[in-house]
């Protein structure tokens, strides 16, 4: 049960995170005996340069891409099926472009990427994958002519670059890039959008019954960040409100107020909007504000 919810995690997360830089597909069917595939990207012509923010992904995100991601450590059997898929979409791609009449290039061609928490070196070894210099550890490709890497989330180095892949790993790895994301500054991009998907999957794994270890140790994790988020929106709710009744006062008060003057007011921290409060009964005009704006920046 928990593998499906932690399934449509990876597929929302992977689908936010690439939206903005191509077509996304996720659980596309290929073949007539229906094989679903976990994300089919296909970037756009002109690739954004803001791209590299994804780190690793975003390298992946380059070219076309199958992205396969695994809860549980991806089996000989499911490493099989993953590139069963690229070959039957590589097959598809061929026999449109005869229809076309127009040749298949090489870079139109899908790359997979099979993303596994973790995988022994045996399970490694018995596809022959090898490590290329110009990638970093934990990237295991199999012969070029398959055009497809095993991701070990595991053996990524703990950095920034792959930070939003780790986030697709397990227990301990998982909870460490929980830790580096919310450490990250509030408008980081993708930073809030991913707590809200990770949020999402909490709530879903504690309506369930049977939790696995580290479904229960990922719950324990976001507890006290999911409260204090949760607390930060209220204050928030609760600043732009005050915020809201100001400006209103003020509109009565000495009449509009300009655009420059209203991002200042919004600027206001709760303590200095209070005392706002109470200044407004003197005001007469929007000098007077203006005024008092300029006293608190002194």
């Amino acid at each position: 049960m928990t593998r499906f919810i932690h399934d449509k995690f990876a597929k929302d997360y992977l689908e936010e995170l690439l939206k903005n830089y191509g077509e996304v597909k996720a659980s596309e069917k290929v073949s007539g005996k229906i094989k679903e595939i976990d994300v089919l990207f296909t970037p756009t012509k002109q690739q954004s340069s803001n791209i590299e923010i994804l780190g690793l992904l975003g390298r992946f995100a380059e070219y076309p891409a199958l992205i396969e991601p695994f809860r549980n450590p991806a089996s000989t059997d499911e490493i099989c099926d993953c590139i069963l898929k690229l070959l039957e979409v590589k097959a598809l791609l061929r026999r449109e472009a005869k229809t076309n009449k127009t040749k298949l290039q090489n870079s139109e061609i899908p790359k997979l990427w099979i993303l596994t928490p973790t995988v022994s070196e045996t399970r490694l070894s018995s596809f022959g994958t090898m490590q290329q210099a110009s990638w970093l550890s934990g990237v295991h490709f199999l012969p070029d002519a398959l055009r497809t890497a095993i991701v070990a989330i595991h053996q990524l180095p703990q950095t920034p670059e792959t930070l939003w892949l780790r986030l697709l790993g397990r227990g301990s790895v998982q909870s460490q890039a929980i830790i580096e994301l919310q450490a990250l500054p509030l408008d980081y991009p993708y930073q809030k959008a991913t707590l809200e998907l990770v949020y999402n999957l909490r709530e879903n794994l504690r309506v369930n019954q049977e939790l696995e270890a580290d479904d229960r140790e990922l719950i324990m994790r976001l507890e006290p960040l999911y409260q204090r988020d949760r607390e930060q929106a209220k204050e928030e709710g609760r600043q732009e409100g005050r915020q809201d009744l100001i400006l209103r006062l003020l509109n009565r008060r000495i009449g509009e107020i300009d655009a420059s003057l209203i991002g200042q007011i919004k600027g206001l921290s709760i303590e200095q909007l209070k005392n706002l409060g109470e200044a407004l009964l003197d005001f007469s005009s929007v000098a007077d504000l203006e005024t008092w704006l300029n006293q608190q920046s002194i």
